[in-house]
């Protein structure tokens, strides 16, 4: 369990900068580098720059880490709506994210065993059937792209072998951040994604805490 001791707000600081769903072939990767400028402001500064208008609090930060917690690993504060990625120097990088809304969020233990940039993207089965108004005309998929629902990148959560179907991701709505918002999976500002996504090794553990009564940030 994570208590209000394991993260401790410190200075502000400046944080610089696979494949797709089946039957949906990927964009050209000669596309990516312009996304990527699409989505990154004039002169990004992650720990000032916010012309989504999200709280001051969810923008990039390194905070001190709870000694004990593994370098590499993710940790996902559904409480507060805080992603921290463990460095090995003591501290960790925060971002603000929005979860599942409902009981849609499914906490757990998970590892990424795929990345993705610009992934293309299926609502699941499970999607269409309860909110076929939003989901029946994707059904066959959607291509990579600034306006798909999984953004700039994403880290592919499995148990084991098997695929959960949930995503840390960017999101074009940028504007849920800090909320309950998403089909199950964990949403992040675009241009925060980018920066935290080379960072993410393949195989890395990604621990999501229950939403209530859990608190891993006193801030």
């Amino acid at each position: 369990m994570l208590t209000r001791r394991h993260f401790i707000m410190s200075s502000a600081a400046l944080f610089s900068a696979p494949i797709g769903l089946p039957g949906v072939a990927n964009a050209a990767a000669s596309q990516w580098s312009a996304w990527d400028a699409q989505v990154t402001p004039a002169n990004y500064d992650p720990a000032v720059s916010n012309p989504w208008g999200i709280q001051q609090r969810f923008l990039p930060r390194v905070v001190e880490a709870n000694p004990g917690l593994t370098p590499g690993e993710i940790h996902v504060d559904a409480v507060a709506r805080y992603l921290y990625h463990i460095q090995d120097n003591g501290t960790a990088m925060r971002y603000g994210v929005a979860i599942g809304r409902g009981n849609l969020y499914e906490p757990g233990t998970y590892t990424i065993k795929r990345k993705a940039k610009w992934p293309s993207w299926t609502p699941t089965a499970h999607m269409v059937e309860r909110e076929p108004h939003i989901y029946k005309k994707f059904e066959d998929g959607r291509e990579g792209g600034p306006s798909n629902p999984l953004g700039s990148r994403a880290l592919y959560l499995y148990v084991g072998s098997r695929d959960t179907m949930l995503r840390i991701h960017g999101t074009p709505l940028a504007g849920s951040i800090g909320s309950r918002a998403s089909s199950g999976c964990v949403r992040m500002v675009m241009a925060h994604i980018i920066g935290l996504y080379d960072n993410v090794a393949t195989g890395s553990k990604a621990v999501l805490y229950p939403g209530e009564n859990y608190v891993t940030a006193a801030n």
